[in-house]
């Protein structure tokens, strides 16, 4: 359960290095270091960013059961998302004081995409659309383009999300970028997408200059079973998440010791299925177990604990369960409902809370890219009562301009 993320101090000192170097000499530096850390030979900025043209011709480039697949995530993803938004309200009070919340969208979001050989659209379609069904105003996505390869299926799922702006750079230096803004590339108000280490230490030294979604950690997954689920298809799901890397965690919980064992016999005969064997055995051998509980109660408080990212209720009526589930980033309900469903197109974000998160964070949703603004409306009359309560306050406190702010409108 130690899942916190690290932070090395290498990397912390290398990303300050960096993120202020940007901030001082903009294009400048992102040019020298997007052509020193990804291998480019750029001449400006400008040549670094995707044009609209560009992006359209990635997308008709695909195969036609990709865009259809593509489309129809996107579609589950956006109409989700549309029951996320947060809502205004007002009312009046005894005195007559209107009292309220005003919702805004952010200005502007930026993207961090991982590049190179790596795609992942379904990353792209699950941060892009929420902000802009938030309303949220300009999408600027960042991706590496290691050695000057850019994935086409990435910039085909921009295209489909409606990102307004592509920028080829990444690392620390993109993230800085976005933070404080260049000459070519706009600040923004807030920072979402993963990224690897280096990403990760420049979010935690830009926030507060501009937002971020989190600081994740490595891929999670526990899963209760009753013990009648098909063990071929609990060992795949385990290895669903082994195989995003070396430190991810996979982890089932039973009160059949029977059924661990033939989950067990079926990830040994099912390993071999897999071109990224040699990560899950690696993954399951740091991260891995398979855990006998007393019964389904103690399954669930030990999940509690752990409070993972994914947490699969593979059960029997698994909804007369869910009320004693307290923390997990996304609960995956019966047995043909598994965790890569909602990876990719079941609706509900993917970008979820790690590292015991959970206990306190929330999925990635419509709401990251909104804010609230109290409305305070005072009559006349209420203003009176209001600073008879605030005067006294604020005389405890010491603060005798506030009382007397407030009592000027007796």
């Amino acid at each position: 359960m130690d899942r916190a993320p690290e932070q090395s101090a290498d990397v912390t000192h290398a990303v300050e290095n960096i993120v202020a170097d940007v901030r001082t000499r903009g294009d400048v530096a992102l040019l020298e270091l997007t052509n020193k850390f990804d291998r480019r030979n750029v001449a400006s900025v400008a040549e670094l960013e995707v044009s609209v043209e560009q992006r359209k011709a990635a997308w008709d480039a695909q195969p036609a059961a990709l865009r259809a697949a593509l489309e129809a995530a996107a579609q589950r993803i956006r109409a989700y998302a549309e029951h996320q938004t947060i809502a205004p309200f007002s009312f009046t009070d005894e005195h007559g004081n209107q009292l309220g919340q005003m919702v805004t969208p952010l200005d502007r979001a930026g993207l961090y995409v991982p590049g190179g050989k790596a795609a992942y659209p379904s990353s792209v379609l699950m941060n892009a659309i929420p902000a802009k069904v938030a309303g949220v105003r300009e999408v600027i996505m960042v991706v590496p383009a290691p050695g000057g390869e850019l994935n086409s299926v990435v910039l085909a799922a921009a295209h489909l999300a409606g990102v307004d702006r592509v920028f080829t750079v990444g690392g620390a230096q993109a993230v800085a970028a976005l933070a404080y803004g260049t000459k070519t590339i706009p600040p923004v108000d807030k920072i979402v997408g993963p990224g690897n280490a280096y990403v990760a230490a420049a979010k935690r030294i830009v926030f507060g200059q501009v937002g971020i979604d989190s600081i994740a950690g490595p891929s999670e997954i526990v899963v209760i079973c009753d013990g009648k689920t098909d063990p071929g298809w609990i060992a795949m799901d385990l290895f669903s998440q082994a195989e995003h890397g070396e430190d991810s965690q996979s982890i089932l919980l039973s009160p059949d010791v029977e059924f661990l064992n033939r989950v067990a016999d079926a990830m040994a005969k099912r390993m071999s299925e897999l071109p990224r064997e040699v990560t899950v055995r690696a993954s399951l051998k740091n991260r891995g177990a398979l855990i006998a509980t007393r019964g389904l109660d103690e399954a669930i408080a030990l999940s509690n604990q752990i409070a993972p990212e994914h947490l699969e209720l593979s059960v029997d009526a698994p909804r007369d369960w869910l009320p004693k589930i307290r923390h997990a980033g996304a609960v995956f309900l019966g047995r043909h409902t598994p965790e890569a469903l909602g990876d990719y197109c079941a609706g509900p974000n993917h970008v979820l809370p790690t590292s015991r998160a959970a206990r306190f964070s929330n999925p990635l949703g419509v709401y990251e890219f909104q804010k609230r603004s109290s409305l305070i409306e005072c009559s006349p009359k209420g203003a009176s009562e209001l600073a008879k309560i605030a005067g006294a306050i604020a005389d405890a406190e010491g603060l005798q301009a506030h009382a007397a702010s407030a009592r000027d409108r007796l």
